[in-house]
């Protein structure tokens, strides 16, 4: 669902509108500079007759400290009280707090039920609005609406998209480990909305988004056949990609969303293939007696990254979309998978064990700058935010009962666990839901 359907725009030009933005304003974020000092940010209960103000500001701001960007003000430490978000706060007990800027928002119902929900931000040291907006929308979908303020805001100040409205596909797993029960499943990013996507009947695996539609490519062992699978979100609509006389592996589709890239197993060996969803005719990229798998393609389209143990052990190599100019780029210690290109083009992020551990870790499309961000007992399976800045990853710590879902900012420092109802592994994240 796009933005303009989900806020429910029944006026031209009613749904979203820019309420005043300055020329130039004092606050904002290098997010350029490596490790960032979170900027210290207050964001008051949106004035309301219920308690929906509190809870819109309320995610706004868990949003935003989730990014390691932002700090938000203890509410204690507010000396004024927000009654009429419409006009100029006290600028001076604003700063007497060292909130350099302020989050101010209402939230009401219109006469046909639908709720309004508006917001200012300021900056306090210049004593200037910086940016405001107003929308529309259905009463339930409340919590995404907070999700696209904190991105108005995040965008504002570090002059990049947010990440907020989007979600995340993902490998429920719940029951004893000799037993376990894996379903296909979806959540906002926060862990919140949780739902399930298939029966659990039938091992499923490799989720991937659709990089333009709401949609989904997976692997199930339905009928113990393995096949990749097209899953319509809206609509639950079900399609096999194709039935392939072999073991495939790790499907993703190419940045416009006309192919369908995969690993395929044909006597002992494994080659990447790419599927044309309008035709359904494949082609060939490799061709060795090595285990080519898990490719991902640049965002432009005109590269893929894939491991291959052509080499001995598993590392990163890259090549032409075409097949051609096939090179390895990882050279460190150990062996290294799953790598995922970033949306912006710029990094390649990795699994890689060594020395007993399991590590999360980017590096440049060359192969330059690796820098590992996380490790531990196993770490596996990273996904990008739509915005490149943020991973997502799943954690099996030694004796636990099974997989976590984690995030981590590039500068490694700013980790945190996304909860979920069950066990959880193999993320994907979604566009955002524009």
């Amino acid at each position: 669902m796009n933005r303009r359907s989900f806020l429910g725009l029944m006026m031209a030009g009613a749904g979203v509108s820019a309420l005043s933005t300055p020329a130039h304003a004092l606050v904002e974020i290098n997010i350029n500079k490596g490790n960032v000092e979170p900027l210290p940010i207050a964001i008051t209960d949106f004035v309301s007759n219920n308690e929906l103000g509190a809870q819109i500001s309320q995610v706004v701001a868990a949003d935003l400290q989730r990014s390691g960007l932002f700090a938000p003000v203890n509410r204690a430490a507010f000396i004024e009280k927000i009654t009429d978000p419409s006009k100029a706060p006290r600028f001076e007990d604003w700063k007497a707090i060292n909130a350099q800027a302020l989050v101010v928002g209402r939230v009401s119902r219109e006469g046909d039920g639908r709720l309004r929900a508006e917001f200012r931000l300021w900056d306090t040291y210049a004593g200037s609005q910086m940016t405001g907006q107003q929308f529309f929308t259905q009463p339930e979908n409340w919590r995404r609406l907070a999700h696209i303020i904190a991105d108005a805001i995040y965008e504002r100040i570090t002059g990049e998209k947010g990440y907020f409205d989007t979600r995340v596909v993902f490998v429920s797993e719940s029951g004893p480990k000799t037993a376990r029960q894996r379903q296909l499943a979806i959540m906002d990013q926060d862990g919140f909305n949780v739902r399930t996507l298939t029966s659990g009947k039938d091992l499923v695996l490799t989720p991937r988004f659709s990089p333009n539609r709401q949609e989904v490519t997976y692997m199930s062992f339905e009928g113990n056949q393995p096949r990749v699978y097209l899953l319509q979100l809206e609509t639950g609509q079900r399609e096999v990609v194709g039935n392939f006389p072999g073991m495939t592996f790790s499907p993703r589709f190419s940045p416009d969303g006309q192919k369908v890239i995969m690993s395929l197993q044909q006597e002992g060996n494994a080659n990447i293939y790419t599927m044309d969803l309008r035709s359904r005719t494949t082609t060939r990229l490799t061709s060795t007696a090595a285990i080519d798998t898990a490719p991902s393609y640049a965002p432009d389209g005109a590269r893929i990254a894939f491991e291959s143990d052509r080499g001995g052990k598993q590392q990163i190599y890259v090549m032409g979309a075409d097949g051609s100019g096939q090179q390895r780029i990882s050279f460190g210690d150990g062996s290294y998978s799953t790598p995922v290109w970033s949306p912006r083009g710029d990094l390649i992020a990795f699994t890689k064990q060594s020395g007993g551990k399991f590590s999360i870790g980017v590096m440049k499309p060359d192969g330059s700058g690796e820098r590992i961000l996380t490790s531990g007992f196993h770490n596996e399976g990273p996904t990008w935010a739509p915005n490149g800045r943020v991973l997502m990853f799943f954690r099996q710590n030694a004796g636990a009962g099974g997989p976590q879902l984690y995030s981590i900012d590039l500068t490694g420092y700013n980790e945190l666990q996304v909860k979920t109802p069950a066990y959880g592994s193999d993320p994907a994240w979604s566009p955002l839901l524009e």
